[in-house]
Parts: C-alpha cells; structure tokens; sequence
C-alpha cells in the first residue's frame, strides 16, 4: 500500500496522576492514551472524516470467541445492515507490521468473516480485501471509502 501520512487532529486530553488521557469520540469516554491509542484515534478520525465512515457503526475492542478462546479485537466496522465488513487491527508506532500481525488479525476473521481488513501502526498501513471463501489475500493500493464496502 502507498504510504498514508495522517493528517494532524485536534483531541481532548487530559492528565491525572501523571498519565494523559485522550477523549474517546466513539466510546465517549477517556482512555489511557497509550501509543497503539494514538494510533487508533488518529486512524479513525481519518477514516471519519476523509473516508465517510459512520461512526455508529464502528465498534471498538468488543470480544469474540474464536476456538473456545476469548479474544478481543480493535476495531470493527459494519455495514448499515448489521454486517460485519472491516476488521482493523492497530499497533503502536514502533512495532514493525509482518507476517504475524496480519496473521492475529486473520485468526480473529474466522468468526466474524469480513471482507476488509487493515493493519496499520500509524506510520505504514496495510489494507487487503480477503476471500473468505478461497482465503484469497488481494493487497489494496489504496483504504477504500465507506460507500464501496456498504453493501
């Protein structure tokens, strides 16, 4: 994928006790603003704002069951029906994206079964439109907007 410079944000922080929080606009509440936050923030507001993704149908860090294991994924994306179409899987700035975090976030795809899929550390971005099916991997040149994934 080409590389995605995010624009800069303005956010709501606040400390206390020595540690920042961020205002979560999604889940409306403060988070602990950790790298991997910074990450996910910065992602959706583009993905908000430049992308015309709905925030109502974004969930973040909700649980599924995959083989008998608890597992929490970052974030998913629905269509307006109700249909799982995007998972997206964030790390912090300074971990390197490689075969093994596009494999966690395809092991969390087994029961939801989206057809997007991003992995980004905010520096580089990775988005890869996945046959369930044929478990076919087609790398994307570019995040696509909301409107083409609604369907």
């Amino acid at each position: 994928m080409e590389r995605l410079n995010l624009p800069e944000f303005n956010f709501i922080l606040k400390t206390e006790n020595n540690t920042t929080y961020i205002f979560d606009e999604i889940r409306k509440k403060y988070i602990i603003l950790t790298p991997e936050e910074w990450v996910r923030q910065n992602f959706l507001k583009y993905l908000i704002k430049y992308k015309n993704y709905p925030v109502g149908l974004i969930s973040i860090e909700k649980s599924l069951i995959i083989n008998n294991i608890n597992k929490r994924y970052d974030t998913l994306i629905y269509s307006r029906s109700g249909k799982p179409r995007m998972i997206i899987e964030f790390k912090s700035p300074e971990i390197k994206l490689n075969q093994k975090a596009l494999e966690q976030v395809l092991t969390y795809n087994y029961g939801l079964r989206v057809e997007y899929i991003i992995l980004t550390n905010g520096l580089k971005h990775y988005c890869v439109k996945y046959d369930n099916t044929t478990g076919k991997i087609i790398y994307l040149d570019n995040i696509p907007n909301y409107s083409t994934i609604d369907y």
